[in-house]
């Protein structure tokens, strides 16, 4: 099971194509906006409802998301779960009963895991950034890289806390349909410690070395990437872009919301004139509007970022787990602006590895700044 953004979602797809080479039946439940995504990827769709791309289309959406305030992300985030908690609650335990094992990450908080203790189904709890306490780091919402042994082990508290508030509406109502009593108000992370689950996090110990104090059911496994479908191939303008100069700079938010998408081109134009590169702009849900471009930019809505990043001189991006995993595996320098979550986490730790510039929040996000991080950058490189 897997709920959120593209870069949320593909990973888990991802992990799901390696099942199936391994010789698992394979079924991806997710939001309708990614059915393409799953059988182009060879596995079985199941739907979650809900497009996401709708909700973080409207306007109360792009303004939350455009503040970075996480608090009031989460409080939306909760309002939505709460929308379709009953329907889930119903759909979910009948679907379950054809099912032999469990993988989910932040999804399975909302009553996944309950689900899977009443029909005593395995589960497999898999994550693309930490919430395993450890005194190595902090918790991945926390704005340091540490604050000392003790205090890193305790930073994870708040943060369990906060992603556990923001689903447990929909777990609420899944123990309530069941007929279970309610779950911790701090959550189910005890239980599924007792029980031994196994924890998955898909991102390399390279990157971010598996701490001493995990127990050995918690695994660092590497990233899970997504390739391309072998009959892809890319738009013939593009490659033709790409062989007419020097490598662009790729510029790209994801599904990150914008409520002015003009404004945001406008100042994407202006950090490559400023800095004299030429660029890749990549709209994603956010909006950026086509506009009368310069001969030296390019803008696209999707391709496959393991195809795209090579060619580029140095990716610039919103520093979710997917896409830093991809700028990482092409070699390219990362120019992260963070907007929220584990985004700032990726942000600082990219920085510390000198694999990019230190992040710029996208609230402090200037013309100026991004040419100066992209000239440092691209002569780093």
């Amino acid at each position: 099971m897997a709920s959120g953004t593209r870069g949320d979602v593909q990973p888990y797809i991802a992990l799901g194509q390696g099942l199936k080479t391994a010789g698992y039946s394979v079924r991806v439940l997710t939001s309708d906006d990614f059915e393409n995504l799953v059988t182009d990827a060879g596995l079985e769709f199941t739907s979650a409802g809900a497009s996401i791309e709708e909700q973080l289309q409207s306007e109360a959406w792009r303004k939350v998301m455009e503040s970075g305030n996480f608090l009031a992300i989460l409080r939306r985030m909760t309002a939505a779960t709460k929308e379709r908690a009953h329907d889930l609650a119903l759909k979910l335990p009948p679907l379950f009963e054809e099912t032999d094992l469990i993988v989910a990450g932040m999804s399975g908080m909302g009553g996944v895991f309950s689900i899977a203790q009443k029909l005593k189904l395995p589960v497999i709890q898999a994550y693309v950034f930490p919430i395993t306490p450890t005194s190595a780091f902090p918790g991945p919402l926390t704005p340091t890289l540490s604050f000392g042994k003790v205090l890193n082990r305790l930073s994870f508290l708040p943060v369990r806390q906060m992603l556990w508030q923001s689903t447990r509406i929909a777990d609420v109502t899944t123990r309530k349909e069941l007929g279970m009593p309610p779950a911790s108000f701090f959550g189910p992370y005890r239980a599924l410690q007792r029980q031994h689950i196994p924890i998955l996090y898909g991102y390399s110990k390279h990157v971010l070395p598996r701490p001493d104090d995990w127990d050995k059911n918690t695994h660092v496994t590497g990233y899970w990437f997504l390739e391309p479908p072998a009959d892809w191939t890319p738009p013939a303008d593009l490659v033709e872009f790409l062989q007419a100069g020097s490598p662009p700079v790729y510029i790209g938010f994801g599904s990150m919301g914008n409520r002015k998408p003009e404004d945001t081109t406008r100042l994407m134009l202006e950090a490559l004139a400023l800095s004299g590169q030429r660029g890749v702009l990549a709209s994603g849900w956010g909006g950026m509007s086509q506009a009368t471009l310069p001969d030296t930019v390019y803008m696209l809505k999707a391709v496959p970022h393991s195809w795209l990043f090579p060619q580029m001189a140095a990716v610039v991006h919103h520093g979710g787990a997917g896409t830093t995993a991809a700028g990482l595996q092409a070699g390219v320098p990362s120019i992260i602006v963070p907007f929220f979550g584990d985004q700032p986490f990726w942000g600082q730790r990219v920085a510390a590895l000198g694999v990019g510039t230190a992040p710029i929040p996208r609230k402090n996000l200037t013309a100026e700044k991004l040419a100066q991080a992209i000239t440092a950058a691209v002569g780093d490189a």
